[in-house]
């Protein structure tokens, strides 16, 4: 089993989430969080900075931690076929722009980012994480985890 250790920017303001869209390798696009893979010896606090600026061309501080949730991806639901299953284990965080402006990832998988009205969310093709993401920065839970998102229509692993 692969094991990928993320970490992922929830940003709200006005009444609107920062979502990116990327392209995965089977050609779907999906609404996700900012955010991406730890690198090796990488602070995952730094590394929601440098992924959010990246994927978003913003610039962000980190607010507080919201939690920690782990899911594993079975091998046959993985987007490139003919891998092991993976356990991603993503560490969400409250950001707030201080800068920057708003444009896709020059040479990356970040395709669009946007501002997306919350109340709009339930209706796009999206990424588990940012249900997750969402549910935290809702409930801010003093263990730092919420119930598992269940997978399936417009959520996707």
């Amino acid at each position: 089993m692969d094991l990928r250790l993320a970490a992922y920017a929830v940003c709200i303001e006005d009444g609107q989430v920062l979502l990116s869209q990327s392209v995965q390798p089977d050609g779907l696009r999906t609404w996700t969080l900012p955010g991406g893979r730890v690198e090796h010896a990488e602070d995952p606090f730094d590394t929601v900075i440098r992924e959010v600026a990246e994927e978003t061309g913003l610039d962000t501080v980190v607010e507080r931690l919201l939690g920690v949730d782990s899911r594993v991806v079975p091998a046959a639901e993985r987007h490139v076929s003919g891998r092991p299953g993976l356990q991603n284990i993503g560490i969400f965080y409250q950001v707030r722009v201080t800068g920057g402006r708003l444009r896709p990832e020059p040479g990356g998988a970040t395709v669009e980012p946007a501002w997306t009205p919350v109340v709009d969310v339930s209706r796009l093709g999206r990424s588990s994480l940012v249900d997750i993401g969402l549910a935290l920065a809702r409930a801010v839970p003093a263990t730092g985890h919420v119930a598992a998102v269940p997978v399936g229509g417009l959520v996707r692993h």
